[in-house]
């Protein structure tokens, strides 16, 4: 009795201890990588006076990151199984970085189109090898946890992306570049650097963990051991991601992931030409006006975290967030500039609170050795809606020279996905009243593994 006592005891410092070491350097990851991402909406109007690439062409292209991305996803993940997650994530951060510092000699729109679908094969896999990770390193009762403050620092990195852009785009003519070109060259030697040391610094294994007590890594490795021997019934052995690919549930989840990622990069890529509509506005003050909606989401997210861990059912909270979400947008398309930046904050505490609740829905069944392709499938299609939104909203603003259209769209899509919601399963659980459910039962993801 004793020794289960011991070995409870260990598995619980070695999470806190992972959160503390490692979640951390997560986060600045997440950092550069959103920051590598946005940088071309604050750009977008520089970018139109001197390389001349105007607003559909912009918008192609910063949609075009997410073709690649989709097309990338799955063989990206592959690679990702066969040599680990550090060496994969190191990988992608210096890969990315190295195409965003590319940026730099952007000269027409057959660059920015090939360097943005480059960063998008870079890119892909970061957010289900992150995943796959915790999989790895944290029992199922934290990785919930793990995830929710993973995705609640991307607010955190697009909070910051506006003040740091604001300030890089400043620099103009120093030592003889553009501000825009200071803005991608800093950047993308910045995700260089830190993919480096992230390779020195994660470690594979728990094994590998130095920071780590022999009786924490005896007990974390057999804890994830036993989780996924009890879900071994589940994952029906071997992986089948086409099967995966139509499975009802995993296209629906895709479809309403879809939603969300249109407003998410709606609002990124678009957010700073709204609030330039702000008399008297320049690329400082409007790099950290950007922040607000981004800072709003953040404390909404914690919130959300905190009626999540509460709430029996995913499901209400998710409607709610994404109904929060279409009224905020479609009060933006009608408001003044000024209420519209107002209102685009409270529609950013919606779809980005949305965000960690979706994640908990697949998260909670899915056996782990699934967890990762499932993922990568719906992180690739749903991201797809990282195309349609710019792409979308520059062909809208070229031909009426306005984006409120494409804000009364994101209202629509938002309160479509909330219908949605409602034919999700959710993972069945033991109560008092009734036995447990069966692994199919628990899992509605579960054949798709056979």
């Amino acid at each position: 009795m004793q020794s289960v006592d011991n070995a409870v005891t260990d598995v619980a410092s070695a999470t806190k201890k992972f959160f503390k070491r490692v979640l951390p350097i997560m986060l600045v990851m997440l950092v550069c990588n959103q920051l590598n991402r946005s940088n071309i909406g604050y750009a977008q109007e520089h970018l139109h006076a001197d390389v001349g690439i105007g607003a559909a062409a912009y918008g192609f292209g910063a949609g075009l990151f997410f073709i690649a991305y989709a097309i990338f996803e799955l063989p990206s993940n592959v690679m990702m199984e066969k040599y680990g997650a550090k060496v994969w994530l190191a990988r992608i951060m210096i890969s990315w970085g190295i195409v965003s510092f590319l940026m730099v000699f952007v000269q027409n729109e057959t660059m920015f189109y090939a360097l943005r679908f480059l960063l998008g094969a870079a890119e892909a896999g970061f957010f289900p090898a992150v995943i796959f990770y915790f999989a790895r390193w944290v029992p199922a009762g934290h990785r919930g946890k793990a995830t929710a403050i993973f995705i609640a620092g991307s607010s955190v990195a697009a909070a910051l992306s506006g003040p740091i852009a604001g300030m890089l785009l400043s620099l103009h003519d120093v030592l003889g570049f553009r501000g825009w070109q200071w803005l991608f060259g800093f950047e993308g030697l910045l995700s260089v650097l830190v993919g480096i040391a992230v390779f020195f610094v994660l470690d594979a294994r728990i094994a590998d963990a130095t920071w780590l007590t022999a009786g924490e890594k005896l007990a974390l490795t057999a804890a994830i051991a036993d989780e996924d021997a009890q879900h071994a019934d589940a994952s029906g052995g071997k992986i089948n991601r086409w099967k995966m690919l139509l499975n009802p549930q995993i296209l629906l989840l895709c479809g309403i992931y879809f939603s969300v990622q249109l407003s998410i990069y709606a609002n990124t890529f678009w957010l700073p030409s709204i609030v330039k509509q702000i008399p008297g506005t320049t690329d400082l003050s409007v790099g950290f006006l950007s922040a607000i909606p981004w800072v709003c989401a953040v404390i909404a997210m914690y919130f959300a975290a905190k009626w999540q861990d509460k709430a029996k059912s995913k499901r209400p909270l998710l409607v709610a967030a994404l109904l929060v979400a279409a009224v905020g947008t479609l009060a933006a398309a009608v408001a003044s500039p000024v209420l519209a930046l107002v209102f685009l904050a409270i529609a950013a505490m919606g779809f980005k609170s949305a965000s960690p609740l979706f994640w908990t829905i697949p998260q909670s069944g899915l056996h782990p050795l699934i967890l990762a392709p499932a993922i990568a499938i719906i992180n690739s299609l749903g991201n797809l809606g990282g195309f349609v939104a710019p792409f979308g909203f520059g062909i809208i603003k070229e031909q009426t020279g306005s984006v409120i259209p494409g804000l009364f769209a994101l209202a629509a899509a938002s309160t479509i996905a909330a219908a949605l919601v409602y034919f999700l399963k959710e993972r069945q659980t033991e109560t008092a009243a009734g036995p447990a459910a069966t692994p199919e039962e628990a899992s509605p993801f579960a054949a798709a593994a056979k």
